[in-house]
């Protein structure tokens, strides 16, 4: 009897690896998927940091050669006039929050969302803004880089 137990435990070893299997993968992924959220949500906080102390150097290296912006009003802008208008000496934003903060990710794509109330100023003059905003990150050669941000004002 106990050489009959021993050979069925023996064969069904097999099948037990095999169904752990999907578990241990699900778990991986799940752990990445963490890594990852973490990742993009310091990626997504430092350039909001550098957003506000105007360090060029800083929003530039967060951002894809190929970025575009789709302002609230529909205006479409690149890389370069985003970072220009962000560090011109006549603009500047106070600190903010991001309320509801989310990350989605698919694959190389990752969308991050949520909203802000905004204060600052433009050309002498102070502002106020209330907006829902996704950035779209895509990582390519391992490396996260924001390819484009919409954002769409509230009617306060």
């Amino acid at each position: 009897m106990t050489s009959r137990w021993s050979f069925r435990c023996i064969a069904l070893l097999p099948l037990a690896f095999l169904l752990s299997a999907p578990c241990a993968a699900a778990r991986a992924t799940a752990d990445n998927d963490a890594a990852t959220v973490a990742k993009l949500t310091a990626l997504s906080d430092a350039w909001d940091k550098a957003i506000v102390a105007k360090d060029r150097a800083a929003i530039a290296a967060n951002m894809a050669e190929d970025f575009r912006q789709i302002g609230g009003d529909a205006s479409v802008e690149d890389k370069a006039a985003f970072v220009a208008d962000l560090t011109a000496a006549d603009f500047g934003i106070d600190p903010y929050t991001v309320e509801g903060f989310n990350v989605r990710l698919y694959g190389d794509v990752a969308l991050l969302s949520g909203t802000i109330r905004m204060t600052g100023h433009s050309q002498g003059k102070p502002f106020a803004s209330h907006f829902r905003y996704i950035d779209i990150y895509a990582r390519t050669k391992g490396d996260w880089k924001i390819v484009s941000v919409q954002i769409s004002k509230f009617k306060d």
